[in-house]
């Protein structure tokens, strides 16, 4: 196993307190990438593992690096409504206008999947409402689809 399939091996088996010595012994693990494209960042983020993203951060991660799919972070995490992730993600300067290859934004993949609480993180930030994906849809025409009456309203 090389460095860097070490790295992504000790994120996903969550042992945080090896991320700081494989750092220091190899520093540009914090942003290499995966055979699916995923950065260490967005690997932390999708197995919901807040000390690792907020260690890869501290490290200078790239906050916007995009894995094949064109995803960051802040996409994965708005897509599975870990609401502590997108805090920390858009403290730390995350884009919350972001889209990944098919144009979907944070704010669409927050309505998609209901994530009430993330949508108003996101709104507080200022994510665009009138963004649409490469199917025309924007996050309002999502809620509407789904009869989502409270989301339409925050909309």
């Amino acid at each position: 196993m090389n460095a860097t399939e070490l790295f992504f091996d000790t994120i996903r088996k969550g042992f945080n307190d090896r991320i700081e010595v494989q750092i220091a012994n190899n520093p540009q693990v914090v942003n290499a990438k995966d055979a699916r494209g995923f950065t260490p960042l967005i690997f932390a983020t999708y197995f919901g593992n807040e000390t690792a993203a907020e260690i890869l951060l501290k490290h200078n991660a790239e906050i916007d690096a995009k894995d094949a799919s064109g995803n960051t972070a802040l996409l994965g995490v708005c897509f599975k409504g870990n609401l502590v992730l997108a805090e920390i993600l858009i403290d730390k300067g995350a884009n919350v206008n972001a889209t990944n290859n098919t144009g979907v934004t944070p704010l669409i993949y927050a309505v998609m999947y209901n994530h009430e609480a993330v949508i108003k993180l996101l709104l507080k930030h200022k994510a665009d409402k009138t963004a649409k994906d490469s199917s025309g849809k924007t996050a309002m025409d999502y809620a509407r689809e789904k009869a989502l009456d409270s989301l339409i309203k925050l909309l």
